[in-house]
């Protein structure tokens, strides 16, 4: 199994996401991936770890999930790995619900979401982003 952390995917692979599926509800599992030190494009914020910058990130981005109907479903630490054996474990897993991929679209279109996107930039090392669905929906 080849493991790759990202911080962003690829267009095609972004185009191929949005556009396909139906409009059900999905819910994201995001196995987050932090800097040591936050790196802001502009070099300010020079003493916060990739935590603290993905943190405000954080805060900002629940608002953008409910403007979409949806919601942050859980958000905690990685603290041990009980099956399987990967090389690193990653730092926080995040769920969050959205009505569709649709409505994930919009909020990752909308200015609000865009306006705190360089805090997720500056803390962010990599991560996987696996999109689940109910089976019982």
């Amino acid at each position: 199994m080849i493991v790759t952390n990202q911080q962003s995917p690829a267009p095609a692979q972004a185009m191929a996401f949005f556009s396909g599926g139906d409009d059900a509800p999905i819910c994201m599992v995001n196995l987050l991936k932090f800097k040591d030190k936050a790196t802001y494009a502009d070099g300010s914020e020079a003493g916060l770890s990739g935590r603290e910058a993905y943190a405000r990130y954080a805060q900002g981005v629940a608002a953008c999930i409910a403007a979409v109907g949806g919601k942050l479903r859980f958000g905690g630490d990685v603290t041990g790995l009980l099956i399987g054996e990967v090389e690193e474990l990653w730092d926080m897993v995040a769920i969050a619900e959205y009505p569709s991929r649709k409505a994930m679209f919009a909020m990752v279109q909308s200015p609000e979401y865009q306006a705190i996107t360089k805090h997720r930039e500056a803390g962010l090392a990599g991560q996987l982003n696996i999109c689940t669905r109910d089976r019982s929906a």
